[in-house]
């Protein structure tokens, strides 16, 4: 990790006693690793939420920050996994603002583009039960390939049920997929997803975790890896959840803390299975996903100002604002060979059956294409015609 800012922010996540939050207090007190250093636990006395008792416990974590650092990269080096901070481009460009997120993540497979800048334009978080009925994971499947089909990322937690059905549907479309764990990424778990983990990073994806490479899965590791799975989506898709399930815990924290778009598959009124998403849905805390088509429509104006980078601006997070750590170049859009068809098909405005015909698409698939391409900004919809912009 050669850039001296990036060992900064790594160290900081590394140090005991700072989380996100301190983490980002410390890195607008401080420029550098020396700096923090030189300051010594009566500077970081000065800091908001650190007495007298924290910062000497701070400044000496922050010494032993040093070593702890060089070894995890040497674990992460020997397992093929980077570590990615705050201050890098790959750092996914959804998560970086928020107030919450970690300091750094670690990262095995692929999470920037060739040119190292983060990727993932239109990431949709899909969580649910462990114990999923029959009923959940078809419909998990169904929404999970037809989405990746179209060019979703599909995120999720890597956990039995809902998780490994979304993931593996996704594979199974040619799609990417993010498995986000609640243990270190030299820990399996569950053990059985050992081959799930391999085939995702083998087919383009990624499996990430904020906690160091020997962390073990615990209890209280999962809400904070459930953030994280918010955090990285432009919107959260809950299949099945009871009333305790942990995916409701995603679907809160997506509205309340970090402003997504959250969407609940209804079930059968007497399944405690569906409980979860029946309670999100009377409450008005979730829109209803009945077909792929509403997840599209109701990511269609957050994936808009995703691509303009006003993202933050029309979602702000809550609680303190995170310090702004790059202003990345936007991509230039890029089209699949498909869309590519369409947009030069568009010569002037068609309706649907029309341009169904030229380019030789059923209708179902042209439409969810027509949808990808509104996102990129490429057509637009004027009555029931589409133009090219």
């Amino acid at each position: 990790m050669p850039d001296p800012h990036a060992t900064f922010v790594a160290r900081l996540h590394l140090t005991r006693g700072v989380g996100p939050v301190l983490g980002r207090r410390l890195l607008d007190a401080f420029a550098t690793s020396q700096d923090l250093e030189r300051a010594g636990a009566h500077g970081l006395k000065q800091i908001q939420g650190v007495g007298q008792t924290k910062s000497r416990a701070l400044a000496q974590g922050f010494i032993e920050s040093e070593g702890v650092l060089q070894d995890e990269l040497h674990r992460a080096q020997d397992m093929g996994v980077r570590f990615v901070t705050l201050a890098e481009p790959e750092f996914p460009e959804l998560l970086a603002p928020l107030p919450d997120a970690p300091l750094a993540l670690y990262v095995a497979g692929a999470m920037g583009d060739d040119n190292g800048r983060a990727r993932d334009p239109y990431p949709l978080g899909i969580v649910g039960s462990r114990k999923a009925t029959p009923y959940g994971i078809e419909q998990c499947e169904r929404f999970s390939a037809h989405l990746a089909g179209c060019g979703l990322t599909i995120v999720s937690g890597g956990a039995r049920g809902i998780d490994a059905a979304a993931h593996r549907a996704c594979l199974r479309n040619g799609g990417r997929t993010i498995a986000v764990l609640g243990c270190g990424l030299s820990r399996c778990y569950p053990p059985e997803h050992r081959d799930l983990y391999d085939e995702i990073v083998r087919c383009g994806g990624a499996v990430v975790s904020e906690l160091p490479m020997r962390t073990e899965p615990a209890a209280e590791h999962f809400p904070a890896r459930n953030r994280i799975i918010s955090g990285l989506s432009l919107g959260i898709l809950v299949i099945e959840a009871p009333r305790t399930s942990g995916a409701l815990i995603t679907a809160r924290m997506a509205v309340e803390n970090h402003g997504r778009e959250v969407l609940a598959l209804p079930g059968r009124v007497d399944s405690p299975a569906s409980a979860g998403c029946l309670e999100l849905l009377r409450k008005g805390e979730a829109a209803i996903a009945i077909e792929p088509k509403d997840v599209l429509d109701a990511l269609e104006a957050p994936a808009r100002h995703a691509h303009l980078g006003t993202h933050a601006d029309r979602f702000p997070a809550r609680d303190e604002p995170a310090r702004p750590v790059r202003h990345a170049p936007k991509p230039i859009v890029e089209l699949t060979p498909e869309q590519a068809v369409i947009a030069t098909a568009l010569t002037e405005p068609q309706g649907l059956e029309s341009l169904s015909r030229a380019v030789d698409l059923p209708i179902e698939k042209l439409q969810a294409q027509l949808t990808l391409l509104e996102l990129k900004r490429v057509i637009e919809r004027r009555g029931a015609e589409f133009v090219r912009v």
